[in-house]
């Protein structure tokens, strides 16, 4: 994840992004490592543990120096390009020593009346020991003198930062220069104003700081009876897990650095010294407020796919052929108006659909409520342990089954993944009633937000194979029992790994016998070491195998002897790469090919800690279609494209192609334009 923020800082330096998005990219470089450092590294950790010996302080040492190194370019490119270009633009943060008196008066005033009154300092000393603080909060660490203070504990205090207060707050236009805009930070007023809250005492020294702690929920399936609740009961305590690292200003003061560490219980390698603002996340504020279009990537509006004629029934279309929608560059809508129409239809006698993250306002999950509501059979599997979800997926739980809706919770230790929704509708054929199942897969979550963000790909069908097959599996997801073996649609952790580690022995016989053998593989992360080795195999057999991988590749390409025929690539554009499409090639006909997409990435956690779901793309049009736009356009990326060297570093594309993610958006406007 560390080598993958690399790839995404470096957009922050490109200066054929505009530059507010440049900026955006500082801020998910902070998110990401908020994450990496809340959950990844707690996993990191207890792997070195369980290998021992010196290797755990070794491996954590190289840890913190990867990590030190990101964070300090991170610092350097929102200090030497980012806020000087956006001054040059007129768009200033204004710190307490370039103010002007308005300003000042402005600020005192603001701090006076919204701020001071939520601060409550907290002196240490022996009644008052050094506060709980909860992951992530803002805080501030103040010396004092005077006061009758005798000695340290009674000479430091802690003042924590409300987070219902706003990080970044624009100036009035009154105040600053025409054509300009100012922008003061949350953590500069209370700066300029911490003496306010120490009456009779001086502020020797201060910095502001900030905590992360182990946020991963340890719930032990097989040990509670109710999840929900013993979920709920842990999300408490979130907050306050064990303390994994320290952010300070540079400029505080050992002494303050030294007497967090301790009181953290943490190494001086987990002290990260930042030259600014003490988390970057926030400055989105920033971003959303400046008033400059020219400096944001072109609005894009996703298009309404022209295979799906707008208005009419889909369930109509669906009869007839299968559709396919390619996020963000088309509209998430269809989605939505097909579960409207399930919802409004009354010969829609059921719904089922999985549910992993779909945030804490759905319209998608409005329209469940409405279905039950409506008399529908409606069966939900919602995810309680998507991290991060836990909370708005237990609501939702708790809504949905007061309206008397069927929630279920998967199967017990496994995470429901698969992104899934079952329609059954009551139809007239002839003389005879039937019911026919109508299915939307993909390979990305039912959350409308992310749908405008994330590159995924997603089908909707009434394919009677497939069809049955997602019904099969929502009765194992409901009751545990396993019906038949499918037909079609490739469920982990009981088919897929078995499936794909079979093509890619076809694809290896293939090649050694002469016939055209290829592997295109797309997906966000590849670690899992029994479908490495099935690749190495094909690769040195001599099929030709490329592979797109946003995130962790633990498969190192052109390695002499190894992995001569094997290309690895990541892309990181303007849409976070989120499809899982995987393209097989054993022979020289149009039968001896197969394309899949899958909600799975090739990880040992999703072929066999989660419930995930992979389907061919039989239809030979839509096959080609997802080649067309799924793989092709990123193998000729040469301006958002990383290629992976044999050394494990990853070096910017030097071709000439254009973005994948712009071709796209091009073409999907083109083809929902007006004739």
């Amino acid at each position: 994840m560390l080598e993958f923020n690399r790839r995404v800082l470096a957009q922050a330096w490109r200066a054929d992004v505009p530059l507010l998005e440049r900026l955006r990219y500082v801020t998910i470089v902070s998110s990401n490592l908020d994450e990496f450092f809340e959950v990844r590294f707690a996993d990191v950790l207890e792997a070195l543990r369980i290998r021992g010996g010196g290797r755990v302080e070794g491996g954590l040492d190289g840890i913190a120096a990867s990590a030190h190194a990101i964070i300090e370019e991170q610092y350097r490119v929102f200090n030497e390009e980012l806020m000087p270009a956006l001054g040059r633009e007129g768009i200033r943060i204004v710190n307490h020593a370039e103010r002007t008196s308005g300003q000042r008066r402005w600020v005192a005033r603001f701090f006076g009346q919204q701020v001071q009154p939520l601060l409550v300092p907290v002196a240490l000393d022996p009644s008052h020991p050094f506060p709980l603080v909860a992951n992530k909060s803002l805080n501030f660490i103040v010396r004092l003198a005077g006061g009758g203070a005798g000695d340290d504990a009674r000479a430091v205090a802690i003042v924590k930062v409300p987070r219902v207060l706003p990080r970044v707050m624009r100036l009035p236009d009154s105040l600053v220069a025409r054509g300009e805009q100012g922008f003061v930070l949350l953590t500069s007023v209370i700066r300029a104003h911490l003496a306010e809250l120490f009456p009779g005492q001086v502020v020797q020294a201060f910095s502001q700081f900030r905590v992360t702690r182990d946020s991963d929920l340890d719930i032990d399936d097989d040990d509670v009876t109710n999840l929900r609740q013993a979920l709920r009961t842990g999300l408490t305590t979130r907050h306050f897990g064990q303390a994994i690292r320290l952010e300070v200003v540079r400029t505080c003061p050992t002494e303050l650095s030294t007497l967090l560490l301790e009181q953290f219980g943490l190494p001086p390698r987990a002290l990260y010294p930042v030259n600014g603002p003490v988390n970057l996340v926030r400055l989105n504020q920033l971003i959303e407020q400046v008033e400059a279009p020219h400096l944001r990537f072109a609005r894009h509006e996703p298009a309404w796919p022209p295979a799906l004629p707008a208005g009419g029934s889909i369930f109509a279309h669906l009869r007839r052929k299968d559709v396919l929608l390619h996020h963000p560059f088309q509209s998430f809508e269809p989605v939505l108006q097909f579960l409207r129409e399930a919802v409004a239809d009354p010969e829609v006698l059921a719904i089922r659909q999985t549910i992993y993250r779909t945030g804490s306002e759905s319209v998608l999950m409005d329209l469940l409520l409405e279905a039950v509501r409506a008399g529908k059979e409606v069966m939900v599997v919602l995810e309680l342990k998507a991290r991060f979800d836990e909370e708005a997926n237990i609501n939702w739980a708790e809504r949905l089954e007061a309206v008397g809706a069927q929630v279920v919770y998967g199967i017990v230790g496994l995470k429901t993944h698969a992104k899934l929704l079952l329609v059954t509708r009551r139809e007239r054929h002839g003389r005879r009633i039937v019911l026919r199942r109508y299915a939307h897969l993909s390979t990305g979550n039912y959350n409308p937000h992310t749908a405008r963000l994330y590159t995924d790909v997603a089908m909707l069908t009434a394919d009677p194979e497939l069809t049955a097959d997602v019904d099969a599996m929502f009765l194992n997801l409901a009751s545990g029992l396993q019906a038949r073996r499918p037909r079609v649609l490739l469920p982990a952790p009981t088919h897929m790994r078995e499936h794909f580690v079979g093509l890619l022995v076809q694809v290896a016989a293939a090649a050694r016998a002469g016939r055209s053998a290829r592997v295109v593989v797309k997906v966000n992360a590849l670690t899992d070491p029994v479908l490495m080795d099935a690749l190495i195999d094909a690769g040195r057999a001599g099929a030709s195998i490329d592979l797109i991988v946003r995130g962790a590749c633990m498969l190192p390409p052109g390695v002499a002897g190894v992995s001569e025929s094997i290309r690895v690539r990541s892309i990181v554009g303007r849409f976070l790469e989120h499809t899982r499409v995987m393209y097989f090639r054993w022979g020289d006909t149009g039968t001896d090919e197969a394309l899949f997409l899958s909600s799975a990435d090739w990880m040992s956690r999703n072929m066999f800690g989660r419930v995930e779901a992979a389907w061919p793309i039989r239809d030979a049009r839509l096959r080609q279609r997802v080649i067309d736009e799924c793989l092709v356009p990123y193998l000729n990326d040469g301006t958002d494209a990383w290629t992976l060297g044999s050394d494990g570093h990853y070096v910017a594309a030097a071709g000439e192609g254009p973005s994948a993610q712009q071709a796209l958006m091009r073409l999907h406007a083109l083809s929902s334009a007006p004739n």
